[in-house]
Protein backbone atom coordinates (compact mmCIF):
# COMPACT_ATOMS: atom_id res chain seq x y z
CA UNK A 1 0.00 0.00 0.00
CA UNK A 2 1.12 4.00 -0.69
CA UNK A 3 1.14 6.75 1.41
CA UNK A 4 -1.85 8.31 1.55
CA UNK A 5 -0.17 11.61 0.75
CA UNK A 6 -1.49 14.55 -1.00
CA UNK A 7 1.62 16.42 -1.73
CA UNK A 8 2.07 16.35 -4.78
CA UNK A 9 -1.87 16.96 -6.47
CA UNK A 10 -2.14 14.92 -9.44
CA UNK A 11 -4.58 17.06 -12.03
CA UNK A 12 -7.22 14.42 -13.97
CA UNK A 13 -5.45 12.42 -17.05
CA UNK A 14 -6.30 9.11 -18.34
CA UNK A 15 -7.23 6.48 -15.16
CA UNK A 16 -5.28 3.86 -18.16
CA UNK A 17 -1.95 6.61 -18.19
CA UNK A 18 -1.89 6.71 -14.57
CA UNK A 19 -2.07 2.64 -14.18
CA UNK A 20 1.08 2.75 -16.32
CA UNK A 21 2.86 4.39 -13.44
CA UNK A 22 2.68 1.08 -12.06
CA UNK A 23 5.19 -1.03 -14.23
CA UNK A 24 4.24 -3.99 -11.65
CA UNK A 25 0.68 -4.15 -12.35
CA UNK A 26 0.35 -2.64 -15.77
CA UNK A 27 -0.81 -5.92 -17.59
CA UNK A 28 -4.05 -6.19 -14.96
CA UNK A 29 -4.80 -2.77 -14.66
CA UNK A 30 -4.89 -2.32 -18.85
CA UNK A 31 -7.43 -5.21 -18.47
CA UNK A 32 -9.44 -3.55 -15.36
CA UNK A 33 -10.01 -0.56 -17.47
CA UNK A 34 -10.48 -2.40 -20.95
CA UNK A 35 -13.21 -4.08 -18.75
CA UNK A 36 -14.86 -0.69 -17.39
CA UNK A 37 -14.71 1.07 -20.24
CA UNK A 38 -16.71 -1.45 -22.13
CA UNK A 39 -19.29 -1.92 -19.28
CA UNK A 40 -19.76 1.93 -19.44
CA UNK A 41 -20.70 1.88 -22.93
CA UNK A 42 -24.36 1.34 -22.50
CA UNK A 43 -26.50 5.24 -22.11
CA UNK A 44 -27.52 6.02 -18.88
CA UNK A 45 -31.42 7.24 -18.50
CA UNK A 46 -32.12 11.20 -17.88
CA UNK A 47 -32.98 10.27 -14.05
CA UNK A 48 -29.10 8.78 -13.72
CA UNK A 49 -27.68 11.71 -15.76
CA UNK A 50 -29.65 14.35 -13.19
CA UNK A 51 -28.33 12.53 -10.42
CA UNK A 52 -24.88 12.08 -11.09
CA UNK A 53 -24.87 15.99 -12.35
CA UNK A 54 -25.80 17.18 -9.32
CA UNK A 55 -23.07 14.47 -7.53
CA UNK A 56 -20.20 16.06 -9.43
CA UNK A 57 -21.41 19.49 -8.89
CA UNK A 58 -21.17 19.11 -4.56
CA UNK A 59 -17.65 17.79 -5.18
CA UNK A 60 -15.22 20.53 -4.78
CA UNK A 61 -12.04 20.88 -4.10
CA UNK A 62 -9.57 22.11 -1.00
CA UNK A 63 -7.00 23.76 -0.67
CA UNK A 64 -4.93 23.48 3.09
CA UNK A 65 -2.09 24.79 4.18
CA UNK A 66 -0.63 23.46 7.84
CA UNK A 67 0.82 25.33 10.87
CA UNK A 68 4.79 26.50 10.48
CA UNK A 69 5.66 23.59 12.96
CA UNK A 70 3.26 21.07 12.05
CA UNK A 71 4.40 17.43 13.05
CA UNK A 72 2.15 15.98 10.02
CA UNK A 73 4.39 18.02 7.82
CA UNK A 74 6.78 15.05 7.53
CA UNK A 75 4.39 12.90 6.09
CA UNK A 76 2.03 15.06 4.27
CA UNK A 77 3.66 18.34 3.36
CA UNK A 78 2.17 21.91 4.70
CA UNK A 79 0.66 22.93 1.16
CA UNK A 80 -2.03 19.79 0.83
CA UNK A 81 -4.72 19.68 -1.90
CA UNK A 82 -7.82 17.48 -1.91
CA UNK A 83 -11.39 17.34 -2.48
CA UNK A 84 -14.56 17.25 -0.45
CA UNK A 85 -18.48 16.71 -1.11
CA UNK A 86 -21.11 18.47 0.45
CA UNK A 87 -23.82 16.59 2.28
CA UNK A 88 -25.37 19.09 4.76
CA UNK A 89 -27.26 22.02 4.91
CA UNK A 90 -25.15 25.38 4.68
CA UNK A 91 -22.88 24.03 2.88
CA UNK A 92 -20.91 20.90 5.64
CA UNK A 93 -18.63 19.33 2.99
CA UNK A 94 -17.30 15.13 4.18
CA UNK A 95 -13.66 14.87 2.85
CA UNK A 96 -10.46 12.49 4.17
CA UNK A 97 -9.26 13.69 7.74
CA UNK A 98 -5.54 13.65 7.16
CA UNK A 99 -5.74 16.54 4.96
CA UNK A 100 -7.17 18.58 7.86
CA UNK A 101 -4.25 17.59 10.14
CA UNK A 102 -2.61 20.64 12.00
CA UNK A 103 -4.93 22.75 9.09
CA UNK A 104 -3.75 26.86 9.93
CA UNK A 105 -5.63 27.78 6.65
CA UNK A 106 -8.62 26.11 4.13
CA UNK A 107 -9.90 27.21 0.97
CA UNK A 108 -12.78 25.42 -0.57
CA UNK A 109 -12.74 25.63 -4.72
CA UNK A 110 -15.81 25.27 -6.42
CA UNK A 111 -16.77 23.95 -9.88
CA UNK A 112 -16.40 27.86 -11.36
CA UNK A 113 -12.96 28.14 -9.49
CA UNK A 114 -14.69 30.25 -7.01
CA UNK A 115 -12.08 30.45 -3.96
CA UNK A 116 -13.53 30.74 -0.58
CA UNK A 117 -12.54 30.55 3.21
CA UNK A 118 -13.50 27.76 5.18
CA UNK A 119 -12.99 26.34 8.84
CA UNK A 120 -12.38 22.83 10.60
CA UNK A 121 -15.57 21.58 11.93
CA UNK A 122 -13.78 18.05 12.77
CA UNK A 123 -11.58 15.35 12.52
CA UNK A 124 -12.03 11.69 13.18
CA UNK A 125 -9.04 9.45 14.22
CA UNK A 126 -10.93 6.41 13.76
CA UNK A 127 -12.96 6.91 11.06
CA UNK A 128 -10.28 9.03 9.27
CA UNK A 129 -13.38 11.32 8.14
CA UNK A 130 -13.25 15.31 8.39
CA UNK A 131 -15.41 17.61 8.42
CA UNK A 132 -15.39 21.38 6.70
CA UNK A 133 -17.73 24.29 6.51
CA UNK A 134 -17.29 27.24 4.23
CA UNK A 135 -17.33 30.84 6.10
CA UNK A 136 -19.43 32.12 3.15
CA UNK A 137 -22.57 30.74 2.03
CA UNK A 138 -21.94 28.26 -0.50
CA UNK A 139 -24.62 28.94 -2.98
CA UNK A 140 -26.08 27.01 -5.70
CA UNK A 141 -24.97 23.39 -4.19
CA UNK A 142 -27.37 20.39 -2.91
CA UNK A 143 -26.48 18.26 -0.41
CA UNK A 144 -25.94 14.68 -1.96
CA UNK A 145 -27.16 11.71 -0.32
CA UNK A 146 -25.89 9.30 1.66
CA UNK A 147 -25.86 5.34 0.16
CA UNK A 148 -25.42 2.42 1.70
CA UNK A 149 -22.25 1.38 1.26
CA UNK A 150 -22.58 -2.03 2.32
CA UNK A 151 -25.12 -3.00 -0.34
CA UNK A 152 -22.40 -2.41 -3.03
CA UNK A 153 -21.28 -5.37 -4.97
CA UNK A 154 -17.81 -5.95 -6.07
CA UNK A 155 -18.22 -5.70 -10.02
CA UNK A 156 -20.36 -3.12 -9.73
CA UNK A 157 -19.74 0.35 -11.77
CA UNK A 158 -19.49 3.48 -9.77
CA UNK A 159 -17.99 6.92 -10.16
CA UNK A 160 -15.24 8.90 -8.49
CA UNK A 161 -15.17 12.77 -8.53
CA UNK A 162 -12.67 15.15 -7.53
CA UNK A 163 -13.32 18.89 -6.85
CA UNK A 164 -10.74 21.85 -7.97
CA UNK A 165 -8.43 22.76 -10.78
CA UNK A 166 -7.65 19.50 -11.19
CA UNK A 167 -11.16 17.58 -10.55
CA UNK A 168 -13.19 15.38 -13.15
CA UNK A 169 -15.16 12.57 -12.83
CA UNK A 170 -14.09 9.04 -14.13
CA UNK A 171 -15.62 5.73 -14.00
CA UNK A 172 -14.11 2.63 -12.67
CA UNK A 173 -15.35 -0.58 -10.71
CA UNK A 174 -15.94 -2.02 -7.38
CA UNK A 175 -13.59 -4.62 -6.84
CA UNK A 176 -13.63 -5.63 -3.32
CA UNK A 177 -15.23 -4.62 0.31
CA UNK A 178 -13.15 -6.26 3.34
CA UNK A 179 -11.86 -4.84 6.00
CA UNK A 180 -8.24 -2.49 6.40
CA UNK A 181 -5.49 -1.68 8.50
CA UNK A 182 -3.04 1.37 7.68
CA UNK A 183 0.37 1.60 8.87
CA UNK A 184 -0.50 5.14 10.77
CA UNK A 185 -1.93 3.15 13.57
CA UNK A 186 -5.34 2.96 11.89
CA UNK A 187 -8.16 0.09 11.40
CA UNK A 188 -11.70 0.15 10.05
CA UNK A 189 -13.64 -3.26 9.58
CA UNK A 190 -14.85 -2.30 5.92
CA UNK A 191 -13.31 -0.58 3.70
CA UNK A 192 -13.54 -0.15 -0.53
CA UNK A 193 -11.71 -0.76 -3.14
CA UNK A 194 -12.18 0.05 -6.50
CA UNK A 195 -9.57 -0.47 -9.99
CA UNK A 196 -8.94 1.29 -11.85
CA UNK A 197 -7.25 3.78 -9.59
CA UNK A 198 -7.33 7.88 -10.33
CA UNK A 199 -4.45 9.81 -8.83
CA UNK A 200 -6.08 12.61 -7.49
CA UNK A 201 -7.49 10.76 -4.89
CA UNK A 202 -7.27 12.46 -1.65
CA UNK A 203 -10.87 13.32 -0.50
CA UNK A 204 -12.61 12.39 -3.70
CA UNK A 205 -15.90 11.40 -3.59
CA UNK A 206 -17.16 7.58 -5.00
CA UNK A 207 -21.19 7.48 -6.21
CA UNK A 208 -22.93 4.51 -7.32
CA UNK A 209 -24.89 5.41 -10.51
CA UNK A 210 -27.89 6.64 -8.58
CA UNK A 211 -25.56 9.82 -7.49
CA UNK A 212 -25.21 8.15 -3.66
CA UNK A 213 -22.75 8.74 -2.02
CA UNK A 214 -20.62 5.68 -1.45
CA UNK A 215 -17.31 6.47 0.30
CA UNK A 216 -14.34 8.84 0.29
CA UNK A 217 -10.56 8.70 -1.13
CA UNK A 218 -7.65 7.87 0.81
CA UNK A 219 -5.03 5.97 -0.79
CA UNK A 220 -3.63 4.20 -3.94
CA UNK A 221 -3.05 0.80 -3.39
CA UNK A 222 -1.09 -2.13 -5.95
CA UNK A 223 -3.35 -4.39 -4.29
CA UNK A 224 -6.95 -3.55 -4.53
CA UNK A 225 -8.16 -7.44 -4.84
CA UNK A 226 -6.15 -9.59 -1.84
CA UNK A 227 -3.43 -11.60 -3.36
CA UNK A 228 -3.21 -9.96 -7.12
CA UNK A 229 -1.23 -7.11 -8.05
CA UNK A 230 -4.02 -4.97 -9.29
CA UNK A 231 -3.73 -1.03 -8.35
CA UNK A 232 -7.27 1.18 -7.41
CA UNK A 233 -7.87 3.19 -4.69
CA UNK A 234 -9.32 2.53 -0.95
CA UNK A 235 -12.57 4.75 -0.23
CA UNK A 236 -13.64 5.10 3.69
CA UNK A 237 -17.43 3.52 3.25
CA UNK A 238 -20.28 6.22 4.60
CA UNK A 239 -21.42 3.71 6.47
CA UNK A 240 -18.63 4.42 9.14
CA UNK A 241 -19.83 8.18 9.06
CA UNK A 242 -23.97 7.58 10.24
CA UNK A 243 -23.25 6.70 14.01
CA UNK A 244 -20.87 9.50 14.55
CA UNK A 245 -21.62 12.31 12.04
CA UNK A 246 -23.65 13.99 14.94
CA UNK A 247 -20.80 13.39 17.63
CA UNK A 248 -18.26 14.92 15.32
CA UNK A 249 -20.29 18.28 14.43
CA UNK A 250 -20.70 18.78 18.18
CA UNK A 251 -17.54 17.85 19.73
CA UNK A 252 -14.92 17.76 16.62
CA UNK A 253 -14.47 14.43 16.87
CA UNK A 254 -15.33 11.24 18.35
CA UNK A 255 -14.98 9.13 21.99
CA UNK A 256 -13.68 6.51 19.65
CA UNK A 257 -10.78 8.73 18.62
CA UNK A 258 -9.65 9.50 22.18
CA UNK A 259 -7.28 5.83 22.37
CA UNK A 260 -3.86 4.99 22.82
CA UNK A 261 -1.41 6.06 20.04
CA UNK A 262 2.73 4.76 20.22
CA UNK A 263 3.82 6.96 17.08
CA UNK A 264 4.99 3.67 14.78
CA UNK A 265 4.64 3.29 11.38
CA UNK A 266 4.38 -0.28 10.96
CA UNK A 267 3.39 -3.49 8.26
CA UNK A 268 3.21 -6.83 7.98
CA UNK A 269 6.19 -9.01 6.59
CA UNK A 270 5.54 -12.93 6.29
CA UNK A 271 3.19 -13.07 9.34
CA UNK A 272 5.44 -10.68 11.54
CA UNK A 273 4.53 -6.95 12.52
CA UNK A 274 7.77 -4.92 11.56
CA UNK A 275 8.45 -1.02 12.17
CA UNK A 276 9.46 0.94 9.63
CA UNK A 277 9.47 4.19 10.82
CA UNK A 278 8.94 5.59 14.77
CA UNK A 279 7.47 9.55 14.86
CA UNK A 280 9.64 11.71 16.41
CA UNK A 281 8.87 12.84 20.14
CA UNK A 282 6.37 9.76 20.56
CA UNK A 283 6.05 7.02 23.26
CA UNK A 284 8.26 4.58 20.92
CA UNK A 285 10.93 6.83 20.26
CA UNK A 286 11.02 7.91 23.88
CA UNK A 287 11.63 3.76 24.90
CA UNK A 288 14.13 3.16 22.10
CA UNK A 289 11.92 1.62 19.42
CA UNK A 290 13.74 1.54 15.74
CA UNK A 291 13.15 0.99 12.46
CA UNK A 292 13.31 -2.78 11.62
CA UNK A 293 12.32 -3.66 15.09
CA UNK A 294 9.77 -6.46 14.91
CA UNK A 295 6.72 -6.20 17.53
CA UNK A 296 6.43 -10.09 18.70
CA UNK A 297 3.48 -9.63 21.20
CA UNK A 298 1.82 -6.75 23.02
CA UNK A 299 0.55 -7.04 27.12
CA UNK A 300 1.67 -10.57 26.92
CA UNK A 301 -0.23 -11.53 23.63
CA UNK A 302 1.40 -12.59 20.49
CA UNK A 303 0.48 -10.47 17.41
CA UNK A 304 1.45 -11.45 13.94
CA UNK A 305 -1.09 -8.84 11.85
CA UNK A 306 -1.32 -4.85 12.16
CA UNK A 307 -5.32 -5.62 13.20
CA UNK A 308 -4.55 -7.70 15.80
CA UNK A 309 -1.79 -5.41 17.22
CA UNK A 310 -4.08 -2.07 17.40
CA UNK A 311 -7.14 -3.84 18.39
CA UNK A 312 -5.23 -5.27 21.90
CA UNK A 313 -3.81 -1.47 21.71
CA UNK A 314 -6.88 -0.14 21.63
CA UNK A 315 -8.09 -2.56 24.66
CA UNK A 316 -6.87 0.14 27.28
CA UNK A 317 -9.40 2.14 28.17
CA UNK A 318 -7.96 5.54 28.03
CA UNK A 319 -5.14 7.04 25.95
CA UNK A 320 -2.20 7.68 28.56
CA UNK A 321 -2.03 3.67 29.27
CA UNK A 322 1.57 1.62 30.16
CA UNK A 323 1.30 -0.83 27.13
CA UNK A 324 4.01 -3.32 27.13
CA UNK A 325 5.90 -4.66 24.27
CA UNK A 326 7.93 -7.52 23.32
CA UNK A 327 9.89 -6.63 20.17
CA UNK A 328 13.11 -8.72 18.32
CA UNK A 329 15.68 -5.98 17.86
CA UNK A 330 18.58 -7.84 15.78
CA UNK A 331 19.04 -10.72 17.50
CA UNK A 332 17.97 -9.72 21.05
CA UNK A 333 14.45 -10.08 22.32
CA UNK A 334 13.50 -7.35 24.73
CA UNK A 335 10.56 -6.36 26.90
CA UNK A 336 9.45 -2.43 26.97
CA UNK A 337 7.08 -0.73 28.87
CA UNK A 338 5.65 2.95 26.75
CA UNK A 339 3.48 5.03 28.26
CA UNK A 340 1.04 5.69 25.82
CA UNK A 341 -0.62 9.31 25.06
CA UNK A 342 -3.85 10.44 22.96
CA UNK A 343 -2.89 11.32 19.25
CA UNK A 344 -4.75 14.42 18.94
CA UNK A 345 -2.87 16.35 21.88
CA UNK A 346 0.46 15.94 20.10
CA UNK A 347 -0.91 17.87 16.79
CA UNK A 348 -0.03 22.14 16.24
CA UNK A 349 -2.67 24.46 16.54
CA UNK A 350 -2.82 27.31 14.93
CA UNK A 351 -2.33 30.41 16.67
CA UNK A 352 -5.56 31.45 18.95
CA UNK A 353 -7.09 28.32 18.84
Amino acid sequence: MHAPSPRHPARWPHLARRCAAVAIALAACAASFEAVAARADAAPSAPQIEALERAAAATVGLRIEATDDATSAQSLGRQREGSGVVIGDGGLILTIGYLLLEAQRIEIVTSDQKVLPARQVAYDLATGFGLVQPLVPLRGVRPVPLGRSASAAPGELVLVAAGGGAGGVGMTQLVSQRAFSGYWEYHIESALFTSPPVPNHSGAALFNQRGELLGIGSLFTTEAVPGHALPGNMFVPVDLLRPVLAEMQSTGSTRASRRPWLGLTSAERSGRVEILRVNRESPAEAAGLRSGDVVLAIDGAKVETLEAFYKKLWQHAEPESEVELTVQQGEAVRTLRLRAIDRMRTMRKPAGI
